[in-house]
């Protein structure tokens, strides 16, 4: 199967990540770059999820991927693929969350100041921001991999093991969270 092939194959249930990864364990730098471009957003929504930082979340987006390529050999297939990804990307959130000192504290403003990559309409920017403020890590992950990423609800509830009345319910209370903090800050969307 050629990699436009891959390219095209539909994305439910993670079959295109199924099919690259062997690939990719293979050393396919094509597969790696289908592999890449398909799930980029949603790692990185998740980092960011928990990091609450962009500039640590492209890092940790780049050590999931090196980690990818080192590892993906040792994927035993059992039609989760991004769920792998993610198990790899919450590790290496946590490590770093662990090495960074917890009295560490940004500087006033500098939130702000952040720029974020994956994001370029200001309303979503502003809604970002918002959720990162907000929100709660769990409601975090919901929003972002729904939004930023494009999952759907039952595709969040499958890579994150979760069941999906959680993941609706966690989206439910993240959106009017998210719009009572915004009302509350004067925005209007």
């Amino acid at each position: 199967m050629s990699m436009e092939e891959l390219a095209r194959a539909q994305r439910p249930e993670g079959r295109l990540e199924e099919r690259l990864l062997p690939l990719v364990g293979q050393g396919d730098p094509e597969a790696f770059e289908v592999l890449y471009r398909s799930t980029e957003k949603a790692v990185y929504a998740l980092a960011l999820s928990i990091l609450r930082n962009p500039h640590d979340a492209e890092d940790i987006v780049q050590e999931t991927y090196l980690k990818v390529r080192a590892a993906a050999h040792l994927y035993v297939p059992q039609g989760k693929p991004l769920a792998w990804l993610f198990t790899i990307t919450k590790n290496l959130c946590r490590d770093l969350l662990r090495g960074q000192s917890r009295t560490e504290a940004a500087p006033d403003g500098a939130e702000d100041d952040l720029r974020f990559s994956y994001v370029s309409d200001p309303t979503d920017r502003l809604v970002l921001e918002a959720a990162l403020k907000a929100l709660g890590e769990e409601e975090r992950q919901v929003v972002l991999l729904h939004a930023a990423s494009g999952l759907k609800h039952r595709e969040i509830a499958r890579d994150l093991g979760l069941p999906l009345s959680t993941v609706l319910s966690r989206y439910s209370r993240a959106l009017k969270k998210l719009q009572r903090y915004l009302t509350e800050e004067g925005v209007h969307l």
